[in-house]
C-alpha cells in the first residue's frame, strides 16, 4: 500500500502542479505552453551573449574559459534555475614551445600564430591565444624525411607500400578529411614515423569550395585548424582516468601508461605553408585520389629530398574544467531527468564551435525560466548543463558523466546536444526509439528564412539532392521524404558530449543542428571562427539559432512532460534491422571482392597493368572471407521487429488510459531500455565503448559504425570477433524485446 500511495500522491502532484499554473497564470495546454515559450526566444539575447562570449580565447584553462561559465552560471540563477558549477580536473597539455621548419633543400621557418584579417576584430585579439597546435600528441624534437600519405588512412597506406614507399622514420604529412584528425598520427606512429604533420587542403575547406575569408567563408591560406589527437575511439575523457571520475582523490594513470596519448610529435598546418613543403617533394607521383587542391603535382616523397624538423614542448599539468550544471526540479517524477547539453570552450574564440550552440541552449533556458516563473512545473526534472573541455576529447561531459554514472543510470531519460550551429536545414542524429519526436517537432517549427515547417524544407530539399551536399543522401530518406514519412534519424558516432551518455552508459541521445549553408567549415578550430565570421556567413542574425531553440525546447518540454516518455520502438526495430541487411551485403560484397583478387593475382594481372617506368606491385593476400553465423543475430532482429510493432500498436490503444499505478510501472520499464543495448565487456579492444548498436568507427572516429562488434570485425577481417559479437549483439537485442514484450503486458493489464 506504500509503494501504491506514492504513485497515487506522484499523480496527484501532476494535477496540483497543474492547478496551480492555472492560478498563476502560466498556460496549462502544450500547445499553449509551447507558445509561451517561443515567444521567449529572442536572436538579439543570443547576439550579445555570442559577442560577450568570443570576445576573448576560451581555451581550457584560459580566464575567459572560466568567466564564460560564471557568465552562464549568473544567467541561470537570474532565470530562476537551481545552478552550480562542477569543477573536475584533467590532464591538458598546453604548447610551451612549437617548431616546424623545411630544413632541405631550403630552409624556411613555418608555422606560427595566424594573422588578423582585416574586418574581424576578434582576430588581432591573440595575445592570449595559444598557437596552432594539437592536443595530446606526443611531445619530441625530430628531424627526417618528409612523406605525403593523402588522408593517412589505412587504405592510403597499402597505396604507398604498393609503390614502395614506408614510414619508418619518416615524417608524415597528412591532410584534413575523410577520417578523424586523430587517426592519421596515430596510424603514422604504427606504421613507424617519428612525426606527423595535418594540414587543411583547399580542395577540402578552402578555395575549391568558394571565396576565402574574409571575402568569403572558406578556409584562407593562412588558417590552422586545431583539435584534439588523443585516441578516443578507445575512450573520451581525461587520458588518466578512464571509466572514472577526475576527481580529488582518483586513481590516475601515468601518462606513459595513458593508451590514448599518442608517442610522436604533432603539428597542424595551414595549406599556405604545406604547399611549401609539398612542391618539394619527389619520388613517386601519387595516385589520383591523393591529389588535392593546391597547383603542384603531388609527390610521394620518402626519397630523402625534403627534410623537415618537428619539435613540441607542452606543459602536462592537471588544469580545472567548469561544467555549469543547472536543473529545474520535476513535479511528478522528479528522479526522471531530461539532460539537455553543450559546451562552452573553443580553441580560440570558438564563435561557431561551440557558442552558437551555446547561446542557443541558453535562450532554451531563458524561456524555461519564464515558463517556471509564471508558475508551470515540468513532470521531470530538467538539467541543463554547459560542458567545458570538450575540445580536448570530450573531458568536462564523459568525466561528469563517470562521477554520476550510477545516478545517471537510475534517473536519466535522454540527453539531448547541440554543438555548433548554422543556416540551412535541420540536422539530426541519434537513439531511434525517439525519431518520431523529432519528425514531430521539426513539423511544427517554421523555417525562418522560407516561412515552411523545417520538416517541409527539408524534405524538399532531399528530393531535389539539396540537402545533403556531401552526397551521403540514404536512399531511406529520399523515400520517406517522397512519401511524406519520417525523415530517418543519422546513428550517432563520436565528436561531441552525447558520446559518454550514448556509448558508456546506455542513455538515449539526440544531436542536433541546423546547416548546409553556412561556410563554418572553413574556420573551423581557427583564429577566424569569430564573431564576425558567424553573423556573416554562418547565421547572419542568429536567425536559425532561434530556430534551434524552438527546435530542441520543444523535444525537452514533450519528453519532460509527457505521460510516458515519446518512443515509438517500432522505428529503432526497423533501423536495426536495416544494419542487419547492410551487414549481411558486407560479408557477401567481402568474399566476392576476395574471390576476385585472388583470380587477378593467380593470373598476373596486376604485374601486367603495371607500368613498367612507374611499378606498382600487387597487394598483399588476403585469405577470403568465411561465413559469420549470422542467424542467431537475424532471430534476434526478427523478434525485436515483432516486439516493438506490438508495444506500438497496444500502446497507440490503450496507453493514453493507463491507470496511475500500471503508468508508473510502465514508465520504469521503458525508462532504461535503452541501457540494455550494453554489453558490459565492451566492444574489441575498447571496452569502455559498450553500446553494440551505436559506436564511433575505429577509423572513422566521428563517423558511427552501427552493430559495430559485427561490422567492424567483418571490415578489419577478425572473423572470430564477428561471429562471437554476432552472439552478442543478439543477446543484447532479445532482452530489448524481451522488454518491450513485458511492457505491452503493463499495458495490455496482463
Amino acid at each position: 500500500m506504500a509503494r501504491l500511495g506514492r504513485i497515487l500522491a506522484g499523480a496527484s502532484a501532476l494535477a496540483v502542479a497543474t492547478a496551480a499554473g492555472a492560478q498563476s497564470g502560466a498556460p496549462t495546454d502544450p500547445n499553449a505552453i509551447e507558445r509561451a515559450f517561443d515567444a521567449s526566444i529572442s536572436s538579439q539575447d543570443q547576439l550579445d551573449w555570442l559577442k560577450t562570449m568570443s570576445s576573448e580565447p576560451n581555451h581550457v584553462g584560459s580566464q575567459h574559459d572560466k568567466a564564460n561559465a560564471e557568465f552562464m552560471l549568473a544567467k541561470f540563477k537570474e532565470w530562476g534555475w537551481d545552478a552550480k558549477i562542477e569543477i573536475f580536473s584533467v590532464l591538458y597539455p598546453t604548447p610551451i614551445s612549437t617548431t616546424v621548419e623545411l630544413v632541405a633543400p631550403d630552409k624556411i621557418v613555418l608555422g606560427g600564430q595566424e594573422p588578423p584579417v582585416a574586418g574581424d576584430a576578434t582576430s588581432a585579439n591573440t595575445a592570449n591565444a595559444l598557437p596552432p597546435y594539437v592536443a595530446f600528441q606526443g611531445d619530441g624534437d625530430v628531424t627526417a624525411d618528409l612523406v605525403y600519405v593523402n588522408y593517412g588512412l589505412p587504405d592510403d597506406y597499402k597505396a604507398l607500400a604498393r609503390r614502395g614507399v614506408d614510414l619508418k622514420g619518416k615524417i608524415a604529412i597528412a591532410r584534413y578529411g575523410v577520417g578523424w584528425r586523430g587517426l592519421k598520427p596515430k596510424l603514422a606512429q604504427e606504421h613507424g614515423a617519428v612525426g606527423s604533420i595535418i594540414y587543411s587542403d583547399p580542395a577540402d575547406d578552402g578555395y575549391g569550395e568558394g571565396d576565402v575569408y574574409p571575402k568569403g567563408g572558406a578556409r584562407n591560406a593562412q588558417s590552422v585548424q586545431r583539435g584534439s589527437v588523443a585516441d578516443m575511439t578507445v575512450y573520451p575523457g581525461d587520458p588518466l582516468t578512464p571509466g572514472i571520475g577526475s576527481v580529488p582523490g582518483a586513481k590516475r594513470l601515468s601518462r606513459a601508461d595513458a593508451q590514448t596519448i599518442l608517442k610522436i610529435p604533432v603539428l597542424p598546418m595551414s595549406y599556405g605553408d604545406a604547399q611549401k613543403l609539398l612542391q618539394r617533394l619527389s619520388g613517386p607521383i601519387s595516385p589520383a585520389s591523393f591529389h588535392g587542391g593546391l597547383p603542384i603535382t603531388y609527390h610521394l616523397g620518402g626519397d630523402g629530398a625534403v627534410k623537415v624538423h618537428l619539435a613540441v614542448k607542452s606543459d602536462w599539468s592537471q588544469k580545472p574544467v567548469y561544467n555549469v550544471v543547472a536543473t529545474l526540479r520535476g513535479a511528478v517524477y522528479p528522479d526522471q531527468w531530461v539532460l539537455r547539453g553543450n559546451h562552452h570552450d573553443g580553441w580560440v574564440f570558438g564563435a561557431s564551435d561551440p557558442l552558437s550552440g551555446n547561446v542557443a541552449m541558453m535562450s532554451e533556458a531563458k524561456a524555461l525560466g519564464a515558463l517556471w516563473a509564471q508558475g508551470w512545473r515540468p513532470a521531470r526534472t530538467i538539467v541543463y548543463t554547459g560542458w567545458d573541455a570538450e575540445e580536448p576529447m570530450l573531458l568536462g561531459s564523459t568525466e561528469w558523466a563517470e562521477q554520476h554514472a550510477a545516478e545517471l543510470k537510475a534517473k536519466g531519460v535522454i540527453y539531448i546536444n547541440t554543438d555548433g550551429n548554422g543556416r540551412g536545414f535541420l540536422q539530426a542524429e541519434g537513439s531511434h526509439d525517439f525519431q518520431h519526436l523529432v519528425n514531430g517537432v521539426a513539423a511544427d517549427v517554421i523555417d525562418p528564412e522560407t516561412g515552411a515547417t523545417v520538416a517541409a524544407r527539408r524534405a524538399a530539399a532531399i528530393r531535389v539532392g539539396a540537402y545533403d551536399k556531401t552526397g551521403r543522401l540514404a536512399d531511406v530518406a529520399l523515400a520517406a521524404a517522397e512519401i511524406g514519412g519520417d525523415f530517418p534519424l543519422g546513428a550517432l558516432g563520436s565528436g561531441s558530449d552525447y558520446s559518454a551518455f550514448l556509448q558508456h552508459l546506455g542513455l538515449p541521445a539526440l544531436n542536433i543542428s541546423f546547416g548546409g549553408e553556412d561556410e563554418s567549415g572553413g574556420v573551423y578550430h581557427s583564429i577566424y571562427d569569430s564573431y564576425h565570421h558567424m553573423t556573416t556567413f554562418d547565421d547572419p542574425g542568429l536567425k536559425y539559432g532561434a530556430a534551434l531553440s524552438k527546435t530542441v525546447g520543444r523535444m525537452v518540454l514533450r519528453v519532460a512532460d509527457a505521460d510516458t516518455p515519446p518512443q515509438r520502438f517500432s522505428d529503432f526495430a526497423t533501423t536495426v534491422a536495416t544494419y542487419m541487411t547492410e551487414i549481411k551485403k558486407l560479408a557477401e560484397d567481402r568474399r566476392a571482392q576476395d574471390r576476385n583478387r585472388e583470380k587477378l593475382l593467380e593470373d598476373g594481372a596486376f604485374r601486367l597493368a603495371s607500368d613498367p617506368l612507374k611499378p606498382v606491385s600487387a597487394p598483399t593476400f588476403e585469405a577470403r572471407t568465411p561465413f559469420i553465423e549470422l542467424a542467431v543475430l537475424e532471430d534476434a532482429v526478427d523478434k525485436l521487429q515483432g516486439a516493438a510493432t506490438r508495444y506500438d500498436a497496444a500502446y497507440a490503444e490503450k496507453g493514453g488510459k493507463l491507470d496511475p499505478a500500471r503508468r508508473m510501472k510502465l514508465n520504469a520499464q521503458v525508462r532504461d531500455i535503452d541501457q540494455l543495448l550494453l554489453d558490459k565487456r565492451g566492444l574489441p579492444g575498447r571496452p569502455w565503448y559498450k553500446n553494440l548498436v551505436y559506436a564511433p568507427g575505429r577509423f572513422t572516429g566521428y563517423g558511427a559504425k552501427t552493430l559495430p562488434g559485427v561490422r567492424e570485425a567483418i571490415e578489419e577481417r577478425r572473423f572470430d570477433d564477428a561471429n562471437v559479437y554476432a552472439a552478442r549483439t543478439a543477446k543484447v537485442l532479445a532482452d530489448y524485446a524481451a522488454r518491450l514484450d513485458g511492457a505491452r503486458g503493463t499495458i495490455e493489464g496482463n
